[in-house]
């Protein structure tokens, strides 16, 4: 069992203020794995006062010392890239070539990133032409309080720490207690890169505790947080009441727009999207829309990819979706393929019940429903498990009406060689973020979405500007 009771506050480990264990469980066997501590409020005022006692003088670093201190936190990340590989594959259940390849990747891509966009970043620069004196200025919001999740620990850490730290923001971070081993042991590389005291503060917690306790602070300028919907909502009403900036990264409910024309591969890609990561993205591909035309060819090639999906645990090498992360959001993706069915959905691949041979852990078949229609649940509501949904359409403008039917609006992909339509696509769908033919947004791209999605822009300079307030100056000496 690993014990990691001690939170990061002020440049140290510390026991919490009160003892108050909590069993991290590994999804792959039902089994605790690890045993953390829960903070209580003492926790949480010790973890902000170090951090704005640390503030006035990290940000008045230059930017430069900033930039250096990230950049010994990524050289140390790539030193012990595989503890953190390791540790996310245990807490949350990922295969271990997905933790490796994706899950502790992102974290080093993301820093990677982020530096790049730091050296090319104009911290003060003049207004415009014709505005002598004018200037415009990137200054840190102040203490700021982060909130991630579980599924994707590591890309989320590094999208919300590293930019506060490059604009000169000290923090406090909660983890999901779900998936807390991976954000501990980040702390430990901000600890060994001698980044100062208070400026970087870790406090384990849930969402009632901690998280709340963050959200209401007097002393926090911002919280950035990375989960549900109905939590970025209850977060931004604790947050209205000292008018701190909130940044959301919620839900989705993406729609995957597979034209007649796609290429061969169209179909088989976005059934595989939809199933990395066992469904458990906010961006995951979950409706899928097929032209009339080529529905029933799409149905059978999402039917075959669903069958070759392999489930297996975590710790086995080679490609396989491992367990979802709990008890809880098994039963809730038991719940919810049960509707589809009861709802009259066609069901062409998986269904309700652990795979065959998975007797232990939270292992759910890979699932698909065809024939579905909008007002069904699971075209619905986030699933968060390895389920999609496939409908037909006629027409463009069907396609884009369908898609567009839904709270959400965080990722949406269209699949088309008719480049001109692929461009109207991109245009008209209610997303913050379109992807196409498989093709990457590219590296320091934002994300973020709209609506029930949220209001964030997280990577690359928009991240960074996410953590600074924008000043304007006149009479600027030349």
């Amino acid at each position: 069992m690993i014990e990691k009771r001690d939170f990061y506050i002020n440049g140290a480990w510390v026991a919490p203020a009160a003892a108050r264990d909590y069993q991290v469980i590994d999804p792959a066997t039902e089994d605790p794995c690890a045993v953390i501590s829960l903070g209580a409020r003492a926790d949480t005022e010790a973890a902000v006062a170090a951090a704005k006692a640390a503030l006035p003088a990290w940000r008045a670093t230059a930017p430069e010392t900033r930039l250096a201190y990230v950049e010994k936190i990524l050289a140390i990340y790539e030193e012990r890239f595989e503890e953190m590989a390791q540790a996310i594959s245990l807490e949350m259940g990922a295969p271990i070539d997905l933790a490796r390849k994706e899950q502790a990747s992102s974290g080093t891509g993301h820093i990677s990133n982020f530096i790049k966009a730091a050296k090319d970043f104009e911290w003060v620069h003049p207004l415009g032409d014709g505005t002598p004196g004018a200037m415009i200025a990137y200054e840190p919001i102040g203490v700021v309080g982060l909130i991630t999740p579980w599924n994707w620990p590591m890309n989320q850490v590094t999208l919300k720490v590293i930019p506060a730290l490059i604009a000169g923001c000290t923090m406090v971070l909660k983890p999901s207690e779900e998936a807390p081993l991976s954000s501990m042991l980040f702390a430990e590389f901000i600890d060994q890169a001698g980044v100062p005291a208070g400026v970087f503060n870790l406090v384990n917690g849930d969402g009632v505790g901690v998280g709340s306790q963050l959200s209401s602070h007097p002393d926090i300028a911002m919280i950035s947080f990375t989960g549900s919907t109905s939590a970025g909502k209850a977060i931004s009403v604790a947050a209205a009441e000292t008018l701190k900036r909130v940044c959301l990264e919620l839900g989705g409910k993406g729609a995957n727009l597979i034209f007649a024309d796609c290429d061969e591969k169209a179909v088989k890609r976005g059934v595989r999207h939809m199933f990395e990561n066992t469904g458990q993205s906010c961006n995951a591909p979950s409706r899928m829309l097929v032209e009339r035309s080529y529905y029933e060819k799409a149905l059978e090639i999402a039917a075959q990819t669903a069958a070759e999906t392999r489930v297996a645990n975590p710790r086995e090498e080679g490609r396989h979706i491992g367990p979802v992360i709990n008890k809880a959001q098994f039963e809730k993706i038991q719940g919810l393929i049960e509707s589809g069915i009861k709802e009259g959905a066609r069901l062409i691949a998986g269904g309700l019940g652990r795979p065959e041979g998975l007797n232990k852990g939270y292992y759910v078949r890979p699932t698909i429903f065809a024939d579905c229609t909008p007002e069904m649940t699971i075209v619905r509501e986030e699933i968060f498990g390895p389920v999609l949904s496939i409908m037909p359409f006629d027409t463009e403008e069907e396609a884009v009406a369908l898609a567009n039917d839904t709270p959400y609006g965080l990722t949406n992909y269209v699949q088309s060689m008719d480049g001109a339509r692929r461009n109207r696509l991109a245009r008209s769908l209610n997303a913050g973020m379109v992807q196409m033919n498989g093709k990457s947004r590219g590296a320091g791209a934002p994300f973020g979405g709209i609506g029930a999605s949220g209001l964030a822009r997280e990577g690359g300079r928009w991240g960074i500007e996410e953590f600074c307030c924008v000043k304007s100056i006149g009479g600027w000496a030349e």
